[in-house]
């Protein structure tokens, strides 16, 4: 994506009639925020000036503590190529800084910046992520509200008219191609009505922008096509759920540090290390790659999602595949994200994790080239092959135990984003759901 000075943006706002500006920045949970403001605020903001409560923000602070900055970060600036002709609407991503000035311990973004801090000290100069995120589309009723009603009843790489989505899928690249995205691929998936559009890797805080800059305009543009885009991981039983495969690589001075020309799979070490700190972190990592008590709907067997912590360069079910490409493309897919996750707590995660393996030279463990899903679980003890968890209150539990991954999220993160999905878990625990109702009240 194009970099911007000050002058660029100010030149950009008078040709293209920028009228308003959101400064937008995401919660704890994912959840993206922005405080609109007209463009005679933007010398204001563009000086670190514009100042928002952030008490009222989901884990961010106290009330006696709400004074917060937005500090926006020039490069991610664009004009939302849909907006009104009389005054466009623009962005900025911004950072969030406390009343004194320094980064705000609670902020996903900042956080962020400081494990790719961890890994500049080890060397490395950037972590790239190539994101694969799949959304649903459903039908809106007459009233505008999100219906249960399919838009297609398409499959993997179906073409209209079986396809019904492919125009507005069509929309939305157009749209995203506009701002900036390089698309390499968009698609219809496996399940009724369930769409990817995949876009080229860039380093991990560009790429988790782009993440959140997605979402936002996969939803708008559905809306404009009379239908509602989730990134529920699980939204319909009996189908595949939507992931969000995230495939990462470390670079060190423009060189692949995963790719070794003479290594077996030519795999350099690094990757082998990575990949051990990967899966040795994997259920731990769990709660914030698959966040919500929906996620894991997804992770059973049988709908191409793993939920087996194993590696392969050959077959899909494990948690970690390597893709064939090699030299410069050379990357570790981790199958397991979804999107509702936060795109910048999961990389602070899984780059935690793998820089754990490289720090200690971790040897990861045999391939595994077999259809996990058809072991039994004696075949998968006897291969020493673990489950991921199984709901989020485990996860959660898991994610406590392990010291590398909380220090990962900074205490501030780590203690909001669990008390939060406690509470999560625990209304869902004592709901009474309707599956409950179906089985019970005319047996007992």
């Amino acid at each position: 994506m194009a970099r911007f000075t000050r002058e660029d943006i100010k030149r950009i706002s008078d040709e293209q009639n920028v009228k308003f500006i959101r400064l937008q920045f995401t919660d704890i949970l994912g959840t993206i925020k922005n405080v609109e403001i007209p463009i005679s605020q933007l010398d204001k903001a563009l000086n670190n000036k514009m100042m928002f409560d952030g008490s009222s923000i989901e884990g961010f602070v106290r009330i006696e503590e709400s004074d917060m900055y937005l500090f926006p970060d020039l490069d991610t600036w664009v004009v939302f190529p849909w907006t009104a002709e009389k005054g466009k609407v623009a962005r900025l991503i911004c950072d969030i800084h406390n009343a004194d000035g320094t980064p705000f311990q609670g902020d996903p973004r900042n956080n962020l910046k400081r494990i790719l801090s961890e890994m500049e000290e080890m060397g490395f100069t950037e972590f790239n992520l190539g994101p694969e995120p799949e959304f649903f589309l459903f039908k809106l009723d007459q009233n505008g509200d999100p219906s249960l009603e399919l838009n297609d009843n398409g499959g993997y790489f179906d073409l209209a008219p079986t396809d019904l989505g492919e125009n507005c899928r069509r929309d939305i690249v157009l749209e995203l191609e506009e701002m900036g995205f390089e698309i390499e691929a968009s698609h219809h998936e496996v399940a009724p009505g369930q769409h990817e559009i995949d876009f080229k890797y860039a380093d991990a805080l560009m790429a988790c922008d782009q993440i959140q800059t997605f979402k936002l305009v996969v939803k708008t543009i559905a809306r404009k096509h009379g239908l509602h885009a989730t990134f529920m991981p699980k939204p319909l039983f009996g189908v595949s759920g939507s992931g969000m495969h995230c495939n990462v690589s470390l670079f060190s001075e423009g060189k692949n540090a995963f790719f070794d020309e003479n290594g077996d799979l030519q795999l350099s070490d690094v990757a082998r290390q990575f990949i051990a700190g990967t899966l040795k972190h994997s259920t731990s990592f769990t709660a914030v790659t698959n966040p919500t008590v929906n996620s894991y709907k997804r992770l059973v067997p049988g709908y191409e999602a793993p939920c087996y912590v194993a590696w392969s360069a050959q077959n899909r079910s494990p948690l970690i595949r390597i893709p064939s490409s090699r030299g410069v493309s050379t990357r570790v897919e981790v199958r397991s994200v979804d999107p509702a996750a936060n795109p910048y707590l999961a990389m602070a995660v899984l780059l935690k994790a793998g820089l754990d393996g490289i720090k200690n030279k971790l040897v990861p463990p045999v391939a595994v080239n077999r259809n996990i899903y058809v072991m039994s679980k004696e075949e998968r003890i006897a291969e020493g092959i673990d489950d991921l968890p199984s709901t989020l209150a485990e996860a959660l539990i898991k994610l406590k135990e392990n010291e590398t991954i909380v220090s990962a999220l900074g205490d501030h993160i780590f203690e909001h984003f669990v008390e939060a999905k406690e509470i999560e878990w625990d209304m869902f625990r004592t709901q009474v759901h309707p599956w409950e109702r179906e089985q019970y009240m005319s047996m007992y």
